[in-house]
């Protein structure tokens, strides 16, 4: 494999590009690996670790990011936007929005043969990936170990219209290359997945590594968390692989459009209602419901349609919620300012 490193092997595109400044002398580089108080970064001149303190801190970079570096290398000038970033809404009562990675062509939506699989998950991690402008394909593993293992990619490919479903044993590198085809030069892939589906092995087997991997435990197949940190590897076909912990909560936010998309058969059931505000519960005229009766859809696939909805109306109101009272707060701090100013400036 080619170690030398080019903005195009990296990941560089147009749309990073046209936000470079002609007059402005800096390095472009990308965010392999983000640490408590520095980050690593590649770039044409190599691979750096850069501080990230006070001011340059509050950049809140993700693995995958690109970022502008000053002549010496060592601050970050800036962050370029991202055309694309995996978020979630961070567990606990804070509301705070975490991002997952940012910057990724493809997403390996990683599960199992086995009881880990479960569809109104794989549909949390579909409606992320739509979200990011990212291509899912779902990976299903231990295939070695499934009595019917055809099963699990027939109802995974229900989920939606066009869905790539892969079926394979992580550890068999001739198997896991048929993932290789998402992993070409200057390609960035990730995996998002549970904990104990095998991802790691996975990216053992993609990416040539070594990661510590931990057996599922037998009670109910779930594995524990062998991956506490997001970083990015290189692959051998000369993408980059963009590794993340597993997830037990997945909580979603501001992905309205996105969950259309996934659920785009219920979608568009929901433009022949007879009215726009339907809740396709007992309203007469009601596609959705007619559709039902006649075993066109699972009603099932409708609570759960629903059930996203509604959590995802409630994280995102609560963002804009908590975002207008930051925005209250940080105006009534600099009023106070003012006025302490203005007291200080007039007359003893």
């Amino acid at each position: 494999m080619n170690t030398t490193l080019t903005l195009n092997s990296l990941g560089w595109r147009t749309h990073f590009q046209v936000q470079l400044d002609p007059d402005q002398l800096s390095t472009p580089a990308r965010v392999m690996n983000v640490h408590r108080g520095r980050v690593d970064v590649a770039s044409e001149k190599g691979i750096a670790s850069v501080e990230m303190s006070g001011q340059n801190a509050i950049v809140g970079l993700a693995v995958g990011d690109w970022v502008l570096l000053d002549e010496s290398g060592s601050k970050v000038l800036v962050r370029l936007d991202p055309f694309g970033i995996f978020q979630r809404r961070a567990a606990g009562t804070s509301g705070e929005i975490q991002t997952i990675a940012a910057n990724v062509d493809t997403l390996f939506v990683v599960t199992s043969a086995n009881r880990d699989f479960n569809v109104a998950r794989l549909e949390r991690y579909l409606a992320i990936a739509h979200d990011a402008g990212a291509f899912p394909v779902i990976v299903i593993t231990k295939a070695d170990l499934a009595d019917s293992p055809e099963d699990f990619v027939s109802d995974a490919a229900k989920l939606s219209p066009g869905l790539l479903v892969e079926l394979l044993d992580a550890r068999d590198a001739e198997q896991v290359a048929v993932l290789g085809d998402w992993c070409g030069q200057g390609q960035t892939v990730a995996l998002l997945g549970s904990s104990g589906v095998g991802k790691s092995t996975v990216i053992n087997t993609l990416a040539g590594i070594d990661q510590h991997t931990s057996a599922a435990r037998e009670d109910d197949q779930r594995g524990r968390h062998t991956t506490t940190s997001r970083s990015m590897h290189r692959l051998p076909n000369g993408g980059w692989l963009i590794d993340t912990p597993g997830m037990r909560e997945l909580q979603l936010v501001d992905v309205g459009d996105a969950l259309d998309d996934v659920f785009s058969d219920i979608a568009a059931l929901t433009g022949a209602c007879r009215f726009a505000d339907c809740g396709h519960a007992t309203e007469p005229g009601c596609a959705v419901q007619a559709a039902i009766e006649h075993d066109e859809l699972d009603p099932d696939r409708l609570r759960r349609y629903q059930k996203l909805q509604a959590e995802d109306r409630r994280n995102t109101e609560s963002l804009a919620e908590r975002r207008s009272r930051d925005k209250q707060f940080g105006k009534m701090i600099k009023s106070v300012l003012t006025e302490k100013k203005s007291r200080k400036g007039g007359p003893g």
